[in-house]
């Protein structure tokens, strides 16, 4: 276990040194926490509470290496098919972490800035009630932002949108020609600006994006990253093998900039 740690340790290393443009915008896909659970014969409330675990620990990466927004796909509208049991479970630890965010040293001292995104009307009002809290007590921070799409479906993010932009030109604020792609990035996410996405990762070797932020992400051409460790066995080695990805496509960008002589 030792020796290990000490190669993982030196592999970390390397691939940071390998690593010269850093992605700003991280969108991660935290897949496989019910079948971590399976494969380890433990509950599936328990593979969800070490995939939150997981993700702390992502965060703190992200900041150490200079990741300023990470958005985390968290529960999707398809998740609600899922029975009783389960999503009682699963909305109690986000109550539970989203409490925790109030109270974290960290955020505060990182400055650290979260913000739900996805249909609101659709979560338990006393989660909501805890999410909006964990949301005010960040809102003046601007160094990090974490995104946690909650009730998440892409398609369901541009109807919204679109409703948005309908209702102002109906009330005469917005004429029908001045609509371009800058107005839909402005009504995405209930106004919040976030930025387009430089990078997707999915754990738990599933090779789709599932309609994961499709503007956002698909529409600016995003680096993707599949993985297979699930959500709760993710590492270090894996974010930075991830952030080679995004590397290597921006020199590529690079060297076709530079004429050739």
């Amino acid at each position: 276990m030792k020796t290990r740690t000490w190669l993982e340790a030196l592999y970390e290393r390397v691939l940071k040194n390998q690593i010269r443009y850093v992605p700003q915008h991280i969108a991660v896909i935290q897949d496989g926490n019910r079948r971590y659970a399976k494969n380890h014969g433990i509950q599936k409330a328990d593979g969800h509470r070490r995939g939150a675990d997981t993700t702390e620990m992502v965060l703190d990466w992200a900041s150490e290496l200079g990741i300023r927004h990470i958005t985390l796909y968290a529960f999707s509208t398809e998740n609600f098919r899922r029975d009783t049991g389960e999503l009682d479970a699963l909305f109690r630890l986000f109550k539970l972490k989203f409490r925790a965010v109030i109270e974290d040293p960290r955020v505060h001292r990182d400055k650290i800035r979260v913000q739900i995104i996805g249909d609101r009307s659709l979560l338990p009002p006393d989660l909501l009630e805890t999410l909006q809290a964990a949301e005010a007590a960040t809102r003046e921070y601007s160094n990090y932002f974490v995104n946690v799409a909650l009730a998440y479906g892409g398609r369901n993010e541009i109807v919204h949108a679109a409703r948005s932009i309908l209702r102002e030109v109906k009330a005469g604020t917005l004429a029908p020609d001045a609509i371009d792609a800058d107005t839909v990035e402005g009504h995405l996410n209930r106004g919040m600006r976030i930025p387009p996405v430089d990078l997707i990762v999915r754990t738990g070797s599933e090779y789709r994006t599932s309609n994961f932020l499709p503007w956002l992400a698909n529409g600016h051409e995003s680096a993707v990253y599949f993985c297979a460790p699930f959500w709760p066995a993710f590492r270090k080695i894996d974010l930075l093998r991830a952030m080679r990805v995004y590397d290597q496509r921006m020199r590529m960008k690079e060297r076709r900039r530079i004429p050739a002589e």
